[in-house]
């Protein structure tokens, strides 16, 4: 077996590794496996499943290199890439109005602008793919190596509605594509992004039924479906057909799907269906309780979120202390959206003696959006809304704002810049215990 060459170029070894006592440094670029050219982090870790392994190595200055390495079946070499694709991003065909990557505004960093649609990252990371640029290759190497479950966005299941939201005529063949996840033992875990007058209603209805049809037997084709309202920016282009969805259409959407739940859990014994927590929250309604996002299946999709946010909370908050010295107070930073959920945070963190928080929700004007999730606030957004506002020692700023792994908002500001705008800390919050460290950090009583 081999495909074109694509040195993989490694950005880290894990200190204590195989690699490291090997030799291997940043820089390095990994040519071959056994004779066999990894395409990507897949191929690699397959490869390298061997108890005996003969890699061929570029060193930084371009020197070759072989090594011969002996390790346990299951050990891992310690290496880290650049990226999990050596051969590069797949990327999309569609032309999807609702995309978010055409309802940015143009000039932002290059990475903004990549359409993903490689099902490779649907398989390692769980994004979402369409199927309409597989070849046949493609679909063969999913069935050989089993790359299951794939994470599919399905958005209607008749071929004239999927093919005018893709806006590609080999949209049509979803179904077919299902079936061939079934006849080959393959799941998928789907999404429906409602585009209220396109793909809502009697056609939502439509394709949730159609999906249902694929999840009975011992191994279900379609293991579940998330629908999630279309978010809209200011950016969008004016001709298109969109509409954002308001509060009455969200009661509505809850209202059907949360009919169809209950035959769903009548037929299958689970939901099957979830709603993301924005319909909830657009809909100002109250959420479900914990219990009924089982495993939470589609929790990358916002199903469930929040009350495990909140629930992580209280388990954590049993750890507070009941007063902190010297005294401290924080602006937190979040989304409108969830303003009325997590006032109960605030509320307990407040119970802390010499802890003061205030919640601060913001609306996207960057966006141009009424209601806004925490993630989409922008650097700008924050300068242009805490700007004016006594913040404290600073402000707890929760990570999923940022560019995974960087300092960067969707707006190519950085926590820097608007530290400096604001003159204030910024504390970046990437999880509860860093939330209830740093608020209590300073001393407890």
């Amino acid at each position: 077996m081999s495909f074109p060459i694509h040195p993989a170029l490694i950005t880290h070894v894990l200190p204590g590794s195989i690699a490291s006592e090997v030799g291997f440094e940043a820089g390095d670029r990994l040519v071959a496996i056994n004779g066999q050219h990894p395409r990507d982090l897949i191929d690699y870790q397959f490869f390298c499943a061997d108890e005996v392994l003969e890699l061929e190595v570029l060193d930084a200055k371009g020197r070759s290199h072989q090594v011969e390495i002996e390790k346990e079946y299951d050990e891992d070499l310690g290496l880290e890439f650049e990226s999990a694709l050596f051969d590069g991003l797949k990327q999309c065909n569609n032309h999807c109005p609702f995309c978010f990557i055409d309802q940015q505004p143009p000039g932002k960093r290059q990475s903004l602008y990549l359409k993903d649609d490689d099902y490779r990252l649907s398989f390692l990371y769980g994004s979402y793919l369409t199927l309409t640029n597989l070849t046949q290759k493609e679909w063969d190497r999913i069935a050989q190596m089993r790359l299951s479950p794939l994470y599919v966005s399905v958005h209607a299941t008749e071929p004239d509605v999927r093919i005018r939201l893709l806006k590609n005529p080999r949209a049509r063949q979803i179904l077919d594509h299902l079936k061939w996840f079934q006849d080959n033992r393959l799941q998928i875990h789907a999404q429906v992004v409602v585009c209220p007058g396109i793909n809502d209603a009697e056609h939502l209805a439509q394709t949730l039924l159609d999906l249902a049809k694929f999840h009975p037997g011992e191994i279900p084709a379609v293991m579940s479906v998330a629908v999630v309202p279309v978010g809209l920016t200011r950016f969008r282009p004016l001709e298109d057909e969109l509409v954002p969805v308001t509060t009455e259409k969200a009661k509505e959407v809850i209202a059907q799907v949360q009919a169809l739940q209950t035959k769903f859990r009548h037929q299958f014994g689970t939901t099957f269906a979830w709603l993301a927590d924005e319909w909830f929250l657009i809909g100002r309604q109250e959420l479900p309780p914990e219990s009924h996002y089982e495993d939470y299946p589609q929790i990358g999709n916002g199903v469930g979120s929040i009350r495990q946010f909140l629930k992580q909370f209280r388990i954590a908050a049993k750890q507070l202390p009941a007063a902190v010295s010297p005294f401290r107070k924080f602006t937190w930073a979040v989304g409108n959206a969830v303003e009325q959920a997590f006032q109960p945070i605030v509320d307990r963190l407040n119970q802390v003696e010499g802890l003061q928080v205030t919640m601060v929700a913001l609306r996207s004007e960057y966006w141009g959006q009424e209601i806004t999730v925490t993630g989409l606030l922008t650097g700008q957004d924050l300068v242009q809304g805490l700007g004016d506002r006594d913040l404290g020692d600073g402000i707890l700023l929760p990570a999923l704002m940022l560019k995974h792994g960087e300092s960067c908002f969707l707006d190519d500001m950085t926590i820097e810049e608007v530290a400096r705008q604001l003159n204030t800390r910024i504390y970046q919050i990437n999880d509860m215990d860093e939330l209830l460290q740093t608020c209590t950090a300073s001393g407890q009583s």
